[in-house]
């Protein structure tokens, strides 16, 4: 991915190294139940959430890293995609009539704090609508690269803008809708209506990815394999079948291989953010 000369976001908000209060998450009542619901909304293990001290207790967790220098490889390249994705949405809002808000992206490592609650790195990158920013502890790439068996610089640009997808989501007012149908549904309901929200992020990955190569070239050859071949590591039947050995489709939250491949392909090839309607669709 050609990605060194591209523009630098001002909107990364690096809190590596940094402590993490728990306390504000637990306590019961209807704060936790609304972490709790958000949680399993954008895809985060709920117990992750309840992951607390008492609330008294504002002790930090501990820290797994030093801080490390600004000149960092890995947090320039995720500069470079968020940029690139500002530019690519900035126009295809203007397009729509529509101003772009840019999100902020937070680094951390461990543990961080957001709107939405206290996560812990083992939840992997996430989108939190309430302060509209995206999340990444960067040792998911080495996760993505050593466990799942995807490497490559396009597909952690993939991981970056999946989670920007979902931030187009909330911005066109798709999450909130979708979000209230779920309170009204079943749990098997609720989990196909996120499937369907995680397969149009991943379609508007795709998205930005085909308006970016058309405005300023930035794909390499197999950066394209690259990037399916995360969105296959990452379906719901692969993850399940590697931690449990065995698959259960009325769990899905995110999709499986196939569908997260075949909606991120369809982003790419159409470019078109109308595309990306999984919810009309008869097929997934």
């Amino acid at each position: 991915m050609r990605w060194q000369m591209g523009r630098r976001s001002d909107n990364i908000e690096d809190r590596r190294g940094m402590p993490v209060g728990r306390g504000a998450v637990v306590g019961g009542g209807i704060g936790t139940l609304v972490l709790v619901l958000l949680a399993m909304y954008f895809g985060v293990d709920p117990s992750v959430i309840l992951q607390g001290t008492d609330p008294g207790d504002s002790r930090p967790a501990p820290s797994v890293q030093q801080r490390p220098a600004a000149d960092d490889p890995l947090r320039e390249f995720v500069s470079v995609v968020l940029a690139d994705t500002e530019d690519t949405w900035r126009e295809l809002f203007k397009q729509m009539g529509r101003q772009y808000q840019e999100p902020k992206l937070v680094l951390f490592s461990g543990a961080v704090q957001s709107a939405c609650g206290f996560a812990q790195a083992a939840v992997g990158p996430f989108y939190c609508p309430g302060d509209k920013k995206v999340y990444i502890d960067l040792s998911f790439y080495r996760d993505l690269r050593e466990r799942l068996g995807a490497p490559g610089d396009f597909a952690q640009a993939y991981v970056i803008a999946h989670e920007i997808g979902h931030h187009v989501q909330n911005l066109l007012g798709i999450a909130e809708r979708i979000h209230s149908t779920q309170g009204r549904r079943s749990q098997i309901d609720a989990n196909a209506l996120q499937v369907r929200m995680e397969l149009q992020a991943d379609c508007l990955a795709g998205v930005w990815a085909s308006n970016a190569q058309r405005a300023r070239q930035i794909l390499e050859a197999g950066d394209i394999e690259e990037g399916l071949n995360a969105a296959s590591a990452i379906g719901d039947d692969r993850l399940q079948r590697q931690s449990q050995g065995r698959v259960v489709p009325e769990s899905f939250t995110h999709g499986s291989s196939a569908q997260r491949v075949r909606w991120f392909k369809r982003g790419i090839e159409t470019g078109d953010p109308g595309q990306c309607d999984t919810f009309a669709a008869a097929k997934l």
